[in-house]
């Protein structure tokens, strides 16, 4: 039987409305999109499945959606001089989701939540086609199963469906140009080598690497309501990491990274350089330096990295709007299920997600986007105001009083979308000076008769310091410790103890699964529980490491 194949983009573009600018963006036009044999292929295939997608005795969906994820990567890591890893890699991958049902009720549960797929990268439209095809295929019948599962479950629940699964938007169009990864390499390279190479200035370092990861994701999404996308998400990462271990045989890990869109903001190879001998005192210090005494509870600083930190762990996941499992009466799923209109911080701090902003203090953003991976136009948020949570970052999942999406829908490379931050801004109402800040924590001391403080410089999750010093209350000189832990460090403390923040807001770039920024100040804690770690200590090498001869300068040019 001969199909015939129509062509969806003709209809689609007589209803675009707007264009928003990200990327060298340009007019979409039938011709354009015609030329892009990855959305000509998502373009022609939808069509064609919402033509003659039927199982018998099951309705035809109500929705459709592709997503395409082409994922170009180079990846290289040089340890103790020698360059370990040097690779590229190109990845395209299909996310097809069929819905069944309508807007209020459907299939999208559990297995109905798509089906992922690797799609050809040679942009042959008919091999694409005929892998969009059988992944259509497959995700129409996961859904039909999956809405008879739902129904049966949902009549084990006494209380009545209060919110649709699923939320109407408008049709957006866009169409941006793709920014690949630079060819010449070498350079980097070397910047690599060179830097792992100054080991020798600490023999006991037991591991001292530099690792590069350049990455451009050209997303394109194509769904039945008429959206058709292509935007291209580049970041570029540099990182030094070293590893060392006390006498005691504890293991105490420090890195540093860069993270960044544009790789001429990466840093030039002398600064690098600069940091990574920093680090490497900074390991020495702490190789040296005693542990935390068993239990405190007092006064405690963070920095702005550390702050970040702590929004990352403990805020930002709580802020997104998840709807939760049936049977739950929460309004999302998290600690903030049931604080709408609730304080939730200090009455100074108002938080702010607004992924449109592609700079803040004179650095790119790694959430800034102009449309989420539900097609949606981003937009700014404001979630916390004054410490009272007044929104939710919510996708096109509605959860109960937000029944549209606010443009937070954010997928992993693979994933299905969830409610995630972009970028996440913390205001402060009548800030003070880190100075004053360090000021105010020695008073507190005083005032408590203490003979210190503590100052948190960097964390690894909500829990850990890497860094943390003590801040004496005598002349406010700082000694760095080792061995501790944050005890009952959660939402309430941040809620209740969190009593001044500073005017130092600092980007912290994420380069994560899905990529953000948290833009955070210092922040006093009037009192918060430190104890030892019960971390595990290892037996130290049985022997020492071997003479280091002298390495051959390598000439290292990296980003200028």
């Amino acid at each position: 039987m001969k199909i015939r194949i129509v062509n969806l983009l003709p209809l689609l573009l007589l209803i675009a409305t707007s264009l928003v600018a990200q990327s060298n963006p340009q007019t979409v036009s039938d011709s354009e999109v015609q030329r892009d044999p990855v959305l000509r292929a998502m373009s022609e295939e939808l069509q064609r499945s919402k033509e003659q997608l039927k199982l018998a005795d099951m309705q035809r969906p109500y929705y459709l959606e592709y997503s395409v994820v082409d994922v170009e990567q180079y990846s290289a890591e040089a340890e103790f001089g020698g360059l370990r890893v040097d690779q590229r890699a190109r990845t395209r991958i299909l996310r097809a989701v069929v819905r069944i049902g309508d807007y209020k009720q459907d299939s999208y549960y559990r297995s109905g939540e798509g089906v992922v797929e690797l799609l050809p990268t040679d942009n042959d439209v008919e091999a694409i086609r005929h892998q969009l095809w059988l992944a259509t295929d497959e995700a129409y019948k996961r859904a039909a199963a999956a809405l008879t599962e739902k129904l049966a479950a949902l009549k084990q629940i006494e209380t009545a469906q209060e919110v649709d699964d699923f939320s109407h938007e408008q049709p957006a169009h866009y169409f941006a140009s793709s920014a690949p990864i630079p060819r010449d390499l070498e350079s980097w390279r070397d910047t690599l080598k060179a830097v792992s190479a100054i080991y020798t200035l600490d023999p006991q370092l037991q591991s001292w690497r530099a690792d590069l990861n350049f990455t451009t994701q050209t997303r394109y999404f194509i769904n039945s309501e008429g959206t058709v996308l292509r935007h291209t998400i580049p970041y570029y990462t540099l990182s030094i990491l070293g590893n060392t271990q006390s006498s005691d045989g504890m293991r105490l890990d420090l890195g540093r990274t860069w993270a960044v869109t544009d790789v001429k903001e990466l840093p030039a190879t002398s600064e690098v350089r600069s940091a990574a001998e920093e680090l490497i005192k900074t390991l020495g210090e702490l190789r040296t330096a005693p542990q935390v005494e068993e239990e405190y509870r007092g006064p405690v600083l963070m920095s702005p990295d550390a702050s970040s930190t702590l929004f990352a762990n403990l805020v930002a996941p709580n802020i997104s709007g998840r709807k939760p499992r049936f049977g739950t009466f929460g309004r999302t799923a998290g600690d903030y299920a049931s604080s709408y209109k609730m304080r939730v911080l200090p009455d100074f701090i108002t938080l702010i997600d607004d992924p449109t902003q592609a700079t803040s203090n004179g650095r790119s953003l790694l959430g800034f986007y102009s449309y989420d991976d539900e097609g949606v136009a981003a937009r700014p948020v404001t979630v916390v105001d004054k410490g009272v949570l007044v929104n939710y970052l919510v996708g096109r999942q509605p959860i109960r009083d937000f029944t549209i999406s606010n443009g937070h829908g954010r997928s992993t490379t693979a994933g299905a979308a969830n409610p995630h931050i972009g970028n996440l801004f913390v205001k402060v109402q009548n800030p003070l000076r880190p100075e004053d800040l360090k000021a105010k924590l020695i008073q507190m001391c005083k005032d408590q008769g203490r003979a210190y403080g503590y100052l948190a410089k960097s964390l690894s999750g909500a829990s850990s310091p890497r860094l943390l010093y003590r801040v004496y209350a005598s002349d406010g000189h700082e000694e760095l410790v080792r061995g501790a832990v944050f005890n009952q460090l959660d939402t309430r403390a941040i809620r209740t103890d969190l009593i001044a923040a500073g005017d130092d807001g600092r980007v912290d770039n994420r380069a994560e699964q899905i990529p953000n920024s948290i833009i955070a100040p210092s922040l006093l804690f009037d009192e918060l529980e430190i104890k030892r770690s019960n971390q595990g200590k290892e037996k130290l090498p049985l022997y020492p490491p071997p003479d280091v001869q002298d390495k051959p300068t390598v000439k290292a040019a990296g980003a200028q």
